[in-house]
């Protein structure tokens, strides 16, 4: 129940989603506005949004079109509560494989990119005195995965800022966590599938892995952000969701 007496459990909810078109991001998108919220969505290319939220063109990696980008949301939705840092990049590798201007550029997306987008966004969350952050991390910010040196690197260091924003920002009515996604059944990890020798086998590879058995779907880690987002999880900050199917933590007897 929201505090206007809806039944809808976001209905006080303002969220900007960063990356909001496709993946992960959209269906955190319809998951948001299934319980009752108001989104915008931050994305380069906003083709493909869902019809019943804002769209708003922004690059994450260049701060002025950040800034305008959160300003154009914030006045769209009539203010600010959440913010969905979930706009990012992959990259594949070994810590040898991947050139100086690939590191600069994965970490500035990733990470710098979420650095501009809640510098922007702190102002209007203060202002809202109920507010949430999430960033959208990996199941690879805390498990060794092979040839994702690169990728893992920006992922432990975006769950070590929330930890971080979250101790600065408690005070001023903010929570801060994150969601660490297993192997998600994204365009993303497609694309790698579609380039492997063997699609088939690198899929019963990469579902094999999570003892689930399956790739994680884009809905089960939006479920899990509504959760974050939804005001009365106000107790919860400072923490990483795992939603891996046991990836992180569960070692099964084959």
């Amino acid at each position: 129940m929201s505090a206007d007496g809806s039944s809808a459990p976001l209905a006080d909810v303002r969220a900007i989603v960063t990356g909001g078109a496709s993946g992960i991001g959209a269906a955190v998108v319809r998951r948001l506005l299934a319980g009752g919220a108001r989104v915008a969505v931050l994305d380069r290319e906003t083709t493909g949004s869902h019809p019943d939220a804002v769209a708003v063109q922004a690059d994450v990696s260049d701060d002025a079109s950040v800034r305008a980008g959160v300003a154009e949301a914030v006045e769209a939705l009539g203010g600010l509560t959440t913010l969905v840092s979930n706009a990012g990049i992959g990259a594949q590798g070994t810590v040898e494989d991947n050139s100086d201007e690939e590191w600069h550029r994965v970490f500035d997306v990733n990470v710098l990119g979420t650095v501009r987008v809640t510098r922007a966004a702190l102002p209007h969350l203060r202002a809202a005195g109920q507010a949430s952050i999430v960033v959208t991390c990996s199941v690879a910010a805390s498990v060794g995965l092979p040839q994702r040196a690169l990728y893992t690197a920006t992922k432990g260091a975006l769950v070590s800022l929330t930890r971080a924003m979250a101790a600065d920002h408690l005070r001023e009515g903010i929570r801060v966590n994150c969601v660490n996604p297993g192997t998600a059944d994204t365009p993303w990890v497609g694309r790698l599938l579609d380039a492997a020798d063997d699609p088939a086998a690198e899929r019963a590879a990469l579902e094999a892995r999570q003892p689930h058995g399956r790739l994680v779907s884009p809905d089960e880690v939006a479920a899990a952000v509504a959760y974050l987002v939804d005001p009365a999880s106000s107790s919860t900050t400072g923490t990483e969701l795992a939603v891996d199917g046991g990836m992180a933590s569960l070692r099964l007897r084959t």
